[in-house]
Formats: C-alpha cells, structure tokens, sequence
C-alpha cells in the first residue's frame, strides 16, 4: 500500500496549538499596552517610576494634572522637586528612597510642591521594584492629593478647638461665680468683725469671739484657694513617707465628728504598715472630703466604709488609670450606701463648683480637690456609683519602700525671740505693714523696701542685714527670685526666704519668669508661727554654711 502520509493536509488538531502560542504572545504585548493606556488614563493619581537614585523615568497624566509638570519638563529630574524646601533639608526624600529600600514599603503625609509653587497635601506610597535575583531597579511612585480631607480635619478641628473654648469659659464663668460666693461671705465675716473691734466692746469675751471667727473666716479662704490649686495641680504639697494606717487612725476623731449618729462608720484597715509618700495635711483633706460626700448622701443615715489594702496592677490595668506605671500600690476605700450618682453626674463630678445640693450645703470642691491632690501625688482616683445604690471612691497611692518618717514640730511650738537684721521686700502695703509688725514684736530689727532694686540699694549701704524676706512677684523688672541671687552674690553669707500667693512650681515656669526656685520659700496667706519658724530655721541655715 502506498504511504500517503506526506500528501496529507496538517490536521486541524496540530494548527490551533500554533495559532495559541501566537495568540498568548499577542496577550501578553496587549497586557502591557494596556497597562500603560490604564496608567496612563488614570487621573486622579500621580503614578510615575523612579530609578533607583530617584531620578523620574515615567510619567502619567494625573501626575501632570496633579503636579502641573509636562512629561518632558520633569523626566530625567529628581523627585526631591516636589518636596518643600523644609523637607529636602531634613532630608525626607533620600529617607523614603531607604525606607522604601529597607523595608518593602514607604508610606506618608505631608506638604509637596506644584509646579507653580502652591502646596498641597499628599498622601504618598513608595514600593521598590526588584528583579527575579533581588536587584533593586527603581521604585514605584504613587500620589494622591489629600488636601480637601485636610481642609475638612482641619474645619473639624477648629469645630472642636471652638466648643473646648466655649466649654472653657462657661467652666471658667461657673468657677468665677463660686469664688465669689465663697469669698465675699468670707469678706463679710472679717469686715465685720473689724468694724466692731473698732467700737468699745462690752468685755474681753466678746472680742476674742470677733477675732477667732475673723481667724476661722480667714483659714476658710486659704483653704478655698488650696482646693482650687489642688484642682489645677499646682498646690505647694510637703511629700513625706507616712504610714497612711496610721495617719487615717489619728485622724479618726475628726472623720467621726463629722458624721451625725445615724451613719455608722467601719473601719476596715489592712493589717501592717503603709507606707507612702503624700502631703499628710492634704490626704487628710481629701479623706475628709470623701466622707462629708458620703455623709450628705445619706441624708437618712446608712453605713460608711473606710478602708485600706494593698494591690499590684499590672501594665493592662494601669493602662486605663491616668499617668500610672505597673507596680505595686496602697489602695484607700470610702464607701457609702447613699443615694449614689446618675452618670450624667457622675460625669462631671470632678468638675470645679460643680454641686448637686442645695445653695450654701457646699461649695462643689470636695471631689476637684480629691481629683487634683491625688493625681499631683502620682496616683489615681476612681468613682463607681449607681443611682440608689450607693458610691465608693478608691485612692491609688505608689506603694513606698522609703522608711516612715517621724512626726514633725507642732505649729504650737515655742517661739524663740530673735534679734537678727531683716530686710524685708513687699510691694502691697498693707502686706509690708503687717509683716514688719509681726517681726518686730518677736525682736527682729526690721528694714523695708518696696521693689528689687531698692533692696540692692539697702543691702549696698547696710552689711549688717542677717535675712533677706522678699516676696518674688515684684514690679519694676526684678522678681523675688533675681533680687535673692543678687543679694547673695553681694552677701554671701545672707539667709534667704522668698514668699508668694502663687505655689512654688507655678513662679518657676510662669510668673516673672523666675526660673527654680532655690531658696527657702513660704507659701501665702502664711500664720506668723509659721513665718517666725521658717526665718529661724533660714537663720540657723546660714550660720551652719557660715562656719
């Protein structure tokens, strides 16, 4: 038989595989084509490659129509042309190119340059793009103009900038409005008193009652002015390490005082010592804050709890407390079985003035005082209150390894007459007057100046002056603060005490830009015991340097 095998037309099944392989070649240019029209197209980014020294190799329409450059003005230029002259100093384009090399991937916001020199708001990705061995062979560019979002966050933000203000003020309105309450009933209390002492009273009785309640009146104000510095942080506190078991059993007596028969007060307290390092005077405060709250909630009577313990939080705990650090921790209790708080009160209750009882049943600074002493001290507070259920508050306090410190003088401590040389510095008068006073009837010999350059004036003509007492916010360019330095400079040997009515760590950032504070200072309004007590021990200071 014949082989006809090479006659034979190719079969159909062979011309197909031929045909395919054309056809995948023809894909795979028209992939690519079309590719680069979709880049091409897209208008709303900017997409161009770089090379790997960030020289522009592409170009697409949207980074012309973002950027206002034409493919031949800005192909073959590098890349840095659109940063601000701020960024390419800082060096943030060579940094992305690295991090984008380093990492896989750079992603940013920021301000770039048009063609024309406006700015607008990017938001940039950089992708490397390597071959199949690794080689680095440029980067992959992509931007987007993000300047409407920006505007939008930042009309946002001054929404929000707006209502805090307003907030602000009608916070500061409400706070204004409680001072003046408080201190004009002061005020009536000791103008007063002044006015009948000075008319002939019928015996000696009824004038020691005039001016003790002058006195309490007077102690009332301070201590309004405590609690507002507690509020905003910037009380002067006095840290000793103190076993606070031992601090809430003496001050017990008080605490049940001030609670009427029908609430029954527990003590629980854990047993051994507490140590922690707080005011004395303010924890004290605050704890007596916290009971006269939960006293006036249970207007019926009902039971108080006051407890203490100890507690290790560890990092997912104290990540909801405020400025609060792992570790170990003393833990203060006062609860109640009230009438309890809505949330919408429980909100605000830290909130300066703020104040569910009636007009004249308190002033609203119990639990703002509380809030501002134990978050100055380094701990935190927390309420937990239902409506009818009763409130418990918990004090944090950063558990001390420090040694428990002894009992220190008592304000009734003997006043020893002195005979040493003051100058004393004041600019208000009646302060001047009052004080020069006071220290001439203990056996100072007194001189006086009214601003810091006067003082340096006495000091210049007179070497005899043992202490300088200035008060630090001065007019005429010189605070308290300068004048002491200066004062020593001339006297090496002189005792300093500054004083003011702005806490210590206020004058050192903000008033008359006095810097730290390194010197003895006294905080006003000031009781002369305490005053004679601090010149004293500033004397006594001197003379051991002295020696």
């Amino acid at each position: 038989m014949a082989d006809n095998t090479s006659s034979r037309k190719p079969s159909r099944g062979k011309k197909p595989a031929k045909t395919n392989a054309g056809a995948s070649a023809l894909n795979l240019a028209d992939s690519d084509r079309l590719f680069r029209i979709l880049v091409q197209g897209v208008i709303d980014y900017a997409i161009f490659l770089l090379d790997p020294n960030g020289t522009i190799a592409t170009w697409n329409q949207g980074a012309a129509r973002l950027k206002g450059y034409a493919p031949d003005e800005i192909i073959g230029r590098h890349f840095s042309t659109f940063y601000t002259e701020e960024d390419r100093a800082a060096g943030l384009p060579q940094r992305a190119l690295r991090t984008a090399a380093e990492t896989g991937r750079f992603e940013h916001e920021g301000w770039r340059v048009r063609k024309d020199g406006t700015r607008f708001w990017a938001s940039v990705v950089i992708d490397p793009i390597r071959d199949g061995g690794g080689e680095l062979l440029g980067f992959a560019k992509v931007t987007r103009d993000m300047s409407e979002k920006k505007l939008a966050e930042e009309a946002l933000e001054e929404t929000r900038a707006a209502l805090a203000q307003s907030q602000k003020m009608e916070a500061v309105g409400q706070l204004t409005g409680g001072i003046a309450h408080d201190f004009n009933n002061l005020l009536t209390v000791v103008t007063n008193g002044l006015d009948l002492l000075a008319r002939p009273l019928r015996d000696e009785a009824q004038k020691q009652r005039i001016i003790e309640g002058a006195m309490r009146a007077a102690e009332r104000g301070a201590k309004l002015t405590q609690q507002l510095l507690a509020f905003a942080r910037r009380q002067p506190l006095r840290p000793q390490t103190h076993d606070l078991n031992r601090l809430i059993t003496g001050f017990e007596p008080v605490l049940r005082r001030a609670c009427s028969e029908s609430v029954a007060i527990e003590m629980v307290l854990v047993s051994g010592a507490l140590p922690v390092t707080v005011d004395a005077a303010q924890f004290e405060t605050s704890l007596l804050n916290l009971v006269v709250n939960a006293r006036d909630a249970m207007p019926n009577g009902g039971r108080m709890r006051i407890a203490t313990g100890r507690e290790t939080l560890d990092a997912s705990r104290v990540k909801k407390m405020s400025e609060m650090s792992p570790g170990k921790y003393v833990v203060v209790t006062v609860q109640d079985t009230g009438t309890g708080m809505s949330p919408q009160i429980l909100d605000r209750a830290f909130e300066p003035f703020f104040t569910t009882k009636e007009v004249g049943k308190g002033s609203g600074l119990g639990l703002s005082q509380v809030y501002g002493f134990i978050t100055q001290s380094g701990g935190h507070v927390e309420i937990d209150s239902r409506r009818g259920k009763g409130t418990t508050v918990r004090l944090y306090f950063g558990a001390s390894t420090q040694p428990v410190q002894g009992e220190g003088l008592s304000g009734d401590a003997e006043i020893v007459p002195s005979r040493a040389r003051v100058l004393v510095v004041e600019d208000d008068p009646e302060v001047l007057d009052v004080t020069v006073a006071t220290l001439s009837h203990y056996g100072y010999e007194v001189l006086t100046a009214r601003d810091g350059p006067s003082a340096l004036d006495v000091l210049r003509r007179d070497d005899r002056i043992d202490i300088l007492f200035s008060d630090i916010v001065m007019p005429n360019g010189m605070n308290g603060v300068e004048l002491a330095r200066r004062a020593v400079q001339l006297r090496p040997q002189i005792g300093v005490l500054l004083a003011s009515g702005y806490p210590a760590a206020a004058l050192s950032t903000e008033q008359g830009g006095a810097g730290e504070i390194d010197f003895s200072f006294i905080g006003k309004p000031y009781r002369s015991a305490d005053l004679l007590e601090k010149l004293q021990q500033v004397q006594e200071d001197a003379a051991a340097a002295a020696d």
